[in-house]
């Protein structure tokens, strides 16, 4: 049934105004950084995130800080306000300037091949280039995976990092959905970005038999697709959304 749905779903007509996804702004303007931004503020209902996204001027990463704030003084979105959307664009903005976001990511990722290296690198960074707090702001960058007493990610009690994992998946695979910007990440890799769509879809399915909602369900399901294909396990991922969004199962 995955199979089929997947063969239905990742094609281009499942990207269109009559079935919205941030991944539609993402794609038009093919970026790392803009596809960051377009993944962190997917939260919420999607047709609003497009809205939002679509009133954002992502040229403003190549103006100076003054500009970007002048420009954003009236944008907001959900949990974040004026000066959380403005510090982001100068973090990303600052960032941008410095180095390639896969380049971040890699420092922590060729470690060990680990992706939750790779996320904490991101956060790492984006927090310490522009020194910024507000509860908003921290919902929306998020924050350093928690760690054990040998430094090790803990895969209970983080959350999934659902935000990360799929702008991850939009970089690394490439076909009709997801853009492959980076040669540098394996597929095999990835973790499955698990929201409540497809936490609930995986229960149902016999893809999960644990009740809660975190990092460590998200990895127990990503082992269970890598069953059925252990080269790319998270081709799944939007078929899975998909069939819980429309309310199959």
């Amino acid at each position: 049934m995955l199979e089929k749905e997947v063969g239905l779903r990742n094609c281009h007509t499942e990207l269109s105004f009559d079935k919205p996804d941030p991944l539609i702004v993402a794609r038009k303007y093919n970026d790392e950084y803009i596809s960051l931004i377009c993944a962190l503020f997917a939260y919420g209902n999607a047709n609003k995130i497009v809205e939002f996204l679509n009133s954002l001027n992502f040229s403003l990463l190549e103006c100076s800080e003054e500009t970007i704030r002048k420009e954003l003084q009236n944008h907001y979105y959900r949990f974040q306000n004026t000066q959380d959307i403005s510090s982001f664009f100068i973090a990303i903005k600052r960032l941008k300037q410095s180095d390639s976001l896969e380049n971040i990511f890699k420092k922590g990722y060729d470690k060990e091949g680990n992706i939750l290296e790779g996320i904490a690198s991101i956060i790492q960074s984006v927090l310490e280039v522009y020194e910024y707090y507000s509860e908003g702001y921290k919902f929306l960058v998020g924050t350093s995976p928690k760690r054990d007493k040998q430094s090790v990610i803990k895969h209970i009690g983080n959350s999934p990092y659902k935000r990360y994992n799929m702008f991850l998946r939009w970089m690394v695979r490439e076909d009709c959905l997801d853009m492959g910007l980076w040669k540098g990440v394996d597929k095999k890799d990835l973790i499955l970005p698990l929201d409540t769509h497809t936490f609930k879809v995986s229960q149902k399915l016999g893809l999960l038999t644990r009740k809660t909602y975190d990092l460590q369900s998200a990895i127990l399901i990503t082992r269970k697709l890598q069953e059925f294909d252990r080269e790319d396990p998270i081709k799944y991922d939007f078929a899975l959304y998909r069939i819980g969004q429309e309310k199959m199962y």
